[in-house]
C-alpha cells in the first residue's frame, strides 16, 4: 500500500502558526490574570460557531471585541475602547511559534504546496503572516470572510479546494484545534 501525499497542506493561522500567548500581557493588565485570555479565546470560538450555526456572520475581529467586553462585564472589569484597540493591534502582530519557519521550510523544500485558512478577515499589507515573517511560505491565504461562515463549516474548506481546483479530500489540514480538524 502506497501513501498518497496531499498536493496542498492547509494551515490554520491563529494559535497553530501564530503565538496567541503574546496576548496574555493585555489580559494580565486588564483583568489581573493572564489566564483570562484562554477564557476569552474559548468564548470567541463559541460565538463564531454559534453565529455560523444560526446562519449569521459578523467579522471575527468584531466578535473578538464584543467578547472581551462581555468577559469584562461578567468579571466587573471595565474594558475601554483603548483596550479593544490594543487587542486588535496585538492580534494583528502575533509572532510565529519558533518551530514554524523551520517546519515550513522542510515542507516547502519537500515539494508541498502550502496555503492558510483563517477565521480572521483579510487584512491590509503587511498582513499578520508578513509581520510574523512567514508569508513567503504560502502560495495563498484564505479567509472565511469570503463565504461568511466560520470554521468548522464545510463551506470554508470547500472554499480552499475550489480556489485551487482540487477535491476537499486532496487537502490536508494542519491545526491545533480539534474543531478545525473535525470540520475538515
Amino acid at each position: 500500500m502506497t501513501s498518497r501525499v496531499p498536493p496542498i497542506i492547509v494551515f490554520d493561522v491563529n494559535e497553530t502558526l501564530l503565538d496567541i500567548t503574546t496576548l496574555e500581557p493585555l489580559f494580565e493588565r486588564i483583568f489581573g490574570d493572564a489566564a483570562v485570555m484562554r477564557e476569552w479565546f474559548a468564548q470567541l470560538v463559541l460565538y463564531s460557531q454559534t453565529l455560523t450555526l444560526s446562519g449569521r456572520y459578523t467579522p471575527f475581529g468584531e466578535i473578538a471585541a464584543g467578547v472581551i467586553r462581555m468577559v469584562g462585564e461578567t468579571r466587573n472589569v471595565a474594558v475601554s475602547d483603548d483596550d479593544v484597540a490594543e487587542l486588535r493591534q496585538r492580534i494583528g502582530s502575533m509572532p510565529a511559534h519558533p518551530d514554524v519557519a523551520p517546519a515550513l521550510t522542510k515542507l516547502r523544500d519537500a515539494g508541498f504546496r502550502l496555503v492558510t485558512l483563517t477565521n480572521s478577515p483579510p487584512s491590509a499589507a503587511p498582513t499578520p503572516l508578513d509581520k510574523a515573517g512567514i508569508a513567503e511560505f504560502f502560495e495563498a491565504s484564505h479567509s472565511v470572510d469570503s463565504v461568511g461562515r466560520f470554521k468548522p463549516a464545510p463551506e470554508t474548506y470547500r472554499l480552499v479546494a475550489e480556489a485551487h481546483g482540487v477535491a476537499t479530500g486532496d487537502l490536508c489540514l494542519v491545526a491545533c484545534h480539534v474543531w478545525d480538524t473535525i470540520g475538515a
